[in-house]
């Protein structure tokens, strides 16, 4: 099996199996709904992230297979103070336990304290790792303290035009009363 992820799946059992952690370097490209959350897209973006797999005895069963997720990566995001970028920490150390289909992933879910996930011939680690990475994006991404201070304009001089320009509701109200001449 080749250990490189281009086709960026796995066989879960056959990688647990074999106990080597899968250590790599994602280009930010790669992960396209990450990339649209970044200011300022550059190439040289990456993610970095480990994979682990293991087995682990069960009592009466088969061995349970497990995957041990880490990755960092420091991304520019839109401070949403000053609008400019804001660069971002993200960290993800994720573990989960394989289940056989999704019928015993809703049945255990509620009672497990680990991420289930279902077992599938071909796994996808770059969709799940991706799944992380946005789940541990800030809700509000922001500055300590801003670079610059930001300017709250929106529509201040359009409105002033605007109130000069437009006459007073009560002005045509004002002819009718005038005496007729």
């Amino acid at each position: 099996m080749s250990r490189h992820l281009h086709a960026q799946r796995l066989n879960m059992q056959a990688f647990a199996q074999e106990g080597v952690p899968l250590v790599e370097i994602t280009p930010l490209q790669n992960l396209q709904r990450l990339a649209q959350e970044i200011q300022g897209m550059k190439p040289d973006l990456t993610v970095n992230w480990r994979a682990t797999g293991e087995l682990r005895p069960r009592a009466g069963g088969d061995d349970e297979v497990w995957l041990r997720l880490e990755a960092k990566a420091t991304l520019p995001l839109t401070c949403q103070r000053c609008l400019g970028a804001v660069a971002t920490a993200l960290e993800v150390d994720q573990r989960y336990r394989f289940v056989a289909d999704e019928d015993i992933a809703m049945l255990e879910d509620d009672q497990s304290e680990e991420d289930l996930l279902v077992m599938a011939p071909q796994f996808d680690l770059l969709e799940v790792l991706e799944d992380e990475l946005l789940m541990a994006l800030p809700l509000v991404p922001m500055h300590e303290t801003c670079p610059e201070t930001p300017v709250f304009s929106a529509g201040e001089s359009e409105l002033a035009q605007q109130a000069d320009a437009k006459p007073h509701p009560f002005a045509a109200l004002a002819q009718l009363k005038k005496p007729k001449q």
